[in-house]
Parts: C-alpha cells; sequence; structure tokens
C-alpha cells in the first residue's frame, strides 16, 4: 500500500511542477528535470527512507510496476527512434555532426578512463555516448519557441538526428557484440515488416502497432531493444511505410508527460541511495562529470558550425553551439538503459542526469528563452513535435 501511495505521490508532484513550470514559461521536460533533480532526491533523503523505511529496490519491487515501466520506456524509446530515423542528409548538417559527436566523446573516453573507476569497454563507451548526445524533441521545442528561422531549424534538428542515430547505433551494436547470440531474435523481429509486406498487409497502423508491440517485449524480456528499434524501422522506411501513432498525437503527448516521462525520471532516481551518492563520487569527478560534458560539446559544435558556415545572415555560432548541447529526453531515456543494464552507478547516473539539465537550461540562461529571431514560427507540423 505504502508502494502505490508514493506513485500516485510521485505523479502528483509531477503534474504540479509541470503546471507550475509552464505558469513561468518553461517547457515539460525542464520542469520535470528539475523535480527529478532536487525535490525527488529531497524527499527520499528527508521522508521516504528515514520515514517510511522502504528502500528504491522495494519502490520498485511490484511486477505491475515493472510492466508499466516497460511499456512506458518502449512508448518513449519508439518516439525517440521514430525521429532518429527520419533522417534527411546533407553535407552541411554533417559537418556540424562530426566533430559534435566526435569531441565529446573522445571526452567521455578521456573522462571514464582517467576519473572513473576502472570497468568494461562498454561501460566507458556508454559514458562517451552520453557526452556526445543531443535531445532532438527538446531541441525542436527550444527552436519552435524562440521562432527560429525555418531553414535554420531543419539542420539544426537534422544534425541532432544524426548525432543520436550515431549514439544509439554505436550503442546497440557495442551490446551485440558481447553477445553474438542476442542479436539473432531482435534481427529476426526487426524483419517482421517484410514479412506482414508478404502476406499483402499494406495497413501502416498495423505495421506501428507491431512496431510499439515488440518493443514492450524486446525490453521486458532484455533483448537488444535498440538493434530491434532501428531494424524494424529502417524495413518500415524500405517499404515507404509511415509510422503511425497508436494513438492521437495530443493523448500521446500526454501520455509522454503525465505518466511515461515522470515514471521513468522516478524509476531512476529511487535507485540511487541519496545519503551515499554525494560521498561516493569525490570534488574533481563531480566537477568533471557536471562541467566537461557541456564545454566539450559545445566546442565541437562551435568547430562544426564554423566548418559548415553560418545557416542565415546574423546567425549566431555561439547561439547555435548552445542549443546543440541541450540534452533532455534522448539523455534520459539512455541515462536508464545504462543504469537497467548496470552500465553505471546510481551516483553517476543522478551526476549525469544533473550535467543534462544545466545543458538543458543553459539555453534560458544566456537569454535564448524569450528571443524571436524571425517573424515565421516553424512549422508545427514537423515531426520533432510529435
Amino acid at each position: 500500500m505504502m508502494v502505490v501511495i508514493f506513485w500516485l505521490m510521485a505523479l502528483a508532484l509531477f503534474f504540479v511542477a509541470t503546471r507550475v513550470g509552464r505558469h513561468f514559461g518553461l517547457i515539460p521536460i525542464v520542469s520535470q528535470l528539475l523535480l527529478a533533480s532536487f525535490g525527488l532526491p529531497l524527499l527520499m533523503y528527508f521522508w521516504i527512507e528515514p520515514g517510511w523505511q522502504l528502500n528504491g529496490a522495494e519502490l520498485i519491487a511490484p511486477d505491475w510496476l515493472k510492466n508499466l515501466y516497460s511499456l512506458s520506456f518502449a512508448l518513449l524509446l519508439g518516439h525517440i527512434l521514430s525521429d532518429v530515423i527520419d533522417l534527411r542528409l546533407d553535407r552541411q548538417s554533417v559537418k556540424i555532426a562530426l566533430p559534435s559527436f566526435a569531441v565529446p566523446f573522445t571526452c567521455g573516453l578521456a573522462t571514464a578512463y582517467w576519473l572513473l573507476p576502472t570497468e568494461p569497454w562498454i561501460n566507458s563507451l556508454a559514458i562517451g555516448l552520453v557526452f556526445a548526445i543531443t535531445a532532438i524533441p527538446v531541441l525542436y521545442l527550444y527552436l519552435r519557441h524562440i521562432d527560429y528561422p525555418p531553414a535554420a531549424t531543419r539542420r539544426l534538428v537534422q544534425t541532432a538526428i544524426l548525432i543520436d542515430l550515431t549514439c544509439w547505433t554505436l550503442f546497440g551494436l557495442a551490446q551485440g557484440s558481447l553477445h553474438l547470440s542476442s542479436l539473432l531474435l531482435p534481427l529476426g523481429m526487426a524483419c517482421v515488416p517484410v514479412l506482414l509486406r508478404v502476406f499483402g498487409i499494406r495497413r501502416p497502423l498495423t505495421y506501428s502497432l507491431g512496431f510499439f508491440a515488440l518493443l514492450v517485449l524486446a525490453e521486458h524480456y532484455k533483448l537488444n531493444a535498440l538493434i530491434f528499434g532501428i531494424g524494424y524501422l529502417l524495413c518500415m522506411a524500405a517499404l515507404k511505410v509511415p509510422l503511425v501513432l497508436p494513438l492521437p498525437a495530443h493523448w500521446m503527448n500526454r501520455l509522454q508527460t503525465w505518466v511515461a516521462i515522470p515514471l521513468i525520471l522516478t524509476f531512476g532516481i529511487v535507485q540511487i541511495d541519496v545519503h551515499s551518492a554525494l560521498a561516493s563520487l569525490g570534488a574533481v569527478q563531480w566537477a568533471a562529470l557536471l562541467l566537461l560534458p557541456v564545454a566539450s560539446k559545445i566546442l565541437g559544435n562551435w568547430l562544426g558550425l564554423g566548418w559548415a558556415g553560418a545557416s542565415f545572415a546574423g546567425a549566431s555560432r555561439w547561439r547555435e553551439s548552445v542549443l546543440l548541447n541541450i540534452r533532455g529526453l534522448s539523455e534520459i531515456v539512455f541515462l536508464n538503459l545504462l543504469l537497467q543494464q548496470q552500465l553505471i552507478s546510481p551516483a553517476l547516473y543522478f551526476a549525469l542526469m544533473l550535467m543534462g539539465l544545466i545543458a538543458t537550461l543553459l539555453p534560458a540562461f544566456i537569454g535564448l528563452h524569450r528571443a524571436s529571431l524571425n517573424p515565421i514560427a516553424v512549422p508545427r507540423s514537423s515531426r520533432a513535435n510529435r
């Protein structure tokens, strides 16, 4: 009973935080990150563990909660992968993406090697990918909010898609390389669209429902959900079948905002022993994890944007560098994936989530939350706003 009360209370806190944040002009994911980074850890520290004698393991133990988590995780991962697959390569986006990925990725590998405890190579690879990742949906929302020019918006979003496709694919292949046999079933599942076409099924909704249902199964049974998701969507793209959301877009957005994202954030936070998390990392490690990902990502963005050239007359290379440093939803999903697979510690998860919050809030700190750089609003039909 106490577990149910806690989760209802957590969802209510996210609801209140999101509504209050909107009153001050914050997009939902920023309000939710603020609550997850400060409010929930304080709740765990001062009330839950000492007051109710509950620990993180007990709060996530019920099977119904694990099933709900699998459903929420698959929903968000499917949303991100569908954006990632919607890639339209152009030379300028590639020029920006190459250093924007390579510089922070290299910095992340060096940080994992020099400043963190010795771990298997895949753990270090995961840290490097966290340093490099960019949040596609949150980046688009920021650009739309400041009425950024459409052509420049398209270039930045396509750059983010290319970076994230690289991150997700590298991690999926790295997982599969450890156990080659584990690749066979996800790859076989990814070929389901071909099987549906052979049987003459052409309704996009059937393919899309199959995608989300199989993604839930892959996550629940600890299969390689990344390889499956990317492969399935690539098959759909090759067959020219569009991905159709299983619910109307506004209901999907509400489900993500009010249930899926709060559940995933809380699921990660409650596994952190707040009493020892701060002490488990030294001052140098904390400083490196909070500052180096942001600094290296901005440097990589700066180099890439200089290589590609200005997107429009008066474009600020500094501002675009900061915008491409936004983390948000993509990093949350990636960090939860790493935590569930025990590739990062709870303390490292907490530090990197705080870093993601800093990076996501940085555009607002430099005045980009109110700027209107173009009188023509970005079209609301973009897939990144789904």
